[in-house]
């Protein structure tokens, strides 16, 4: 098991604590429901030597301690890079909604995409929403990052919810009975990176409800480490 405190946020602004002992940390891949759209995000990582998955959607699993809230990771080298998600955490019956990011070593993912999620810390955000809260507008929903790409604050990834797989065949084909398990965290998937998948030195990532008028953000740092050898 592993702990982290979340603020659970409600519709009416209302915030309260909840620790939560996390022992799952599953990333859903190829997650899109327009075909064309998720094939592109295929074929963009074919692009740097990223073979197609095995099926779609896909169910990679990483240590439930890859799970971090700080506001920076350590990475070796300079060949990785976010991804902005909406994340589902089950606890007790209930599921909540919160933000993360995949971060990922591309140059590991070129021989073995599930070795790759084990490699970088998976940063979220602190707050949740209930998903009841959100469910009835869930593809209104809009996911953003930002990155900093050679001290320059670039839009890296933007859409809606409406691109993606519903929470309940997102579920139903990842899950028995349909349902998260508690203390499973599941990373749900993420758009296509605009002007390609690089590296960067700050990554910024948000998750917007415009209709209950809120947003869950978190940023952080990306602090390389030397590759010696």
């Amino acid at each position: 098991m592993f702990d982290l405190t979340f603020t659970i946020e409600t519709r009416d602004g209302g915030t309260t604590p909840l620790t939560l002992a996390i022992d799952q940390a599953v990333i859903a891949g190829w997650t899109g429901r327009d075909p064309v759209a998720r094939d592109k995000h295929i074929a963009e990582l074919e692009a740097i030597g990223i073979a197609r998955p095995a099926t779609t959607p896909i169910y990679y699993r990483c240590s439930a301690r890859r799970l971090t809230q700080e506001d920076s990771i350590e990475v070796c080298g300079g060949n990785s890079s976010g991804e902005v998600e909406f994340v589902l955490v089950g606890w007790q019956g209930r599921t909540f909604v919160g933000l993360g990011s995949d971060h990922t070593d591309r140059k590991v993912e070129g021989y073995s995409v599930t070795v790759s999620k084990q490699m970088c810390d998976k940063p979220m955000a602190s707050t949740l929403w209930e998903l009841e809260d959100v469910i009835g507008h869930w593809d209104r929903l809009i996911l953003r990052s930002h990155a900093w790409i050679a001290g320059k604050r670039e839009l890296y990834q933007e859409g809606t919810l409406e691109a993606m797989l519903p929470v309940s065949e997102l579920l139903k084909r990842g899950f028995a009975g349909g349902k998260l398990p508690d203390g499973c965290a599941m990373f749900g998937g993420t758009f296509a990176a605009k002007g390609g998948i690089r590296p960067s030195s700050r990554f910024e990532c948000e998750l917007e409800d415009p209709v209950l008028k809120r947003s869950i953000r978190h940023a952080y740092d990306v602090v390389e480490l030397p590759v010696l050898g």
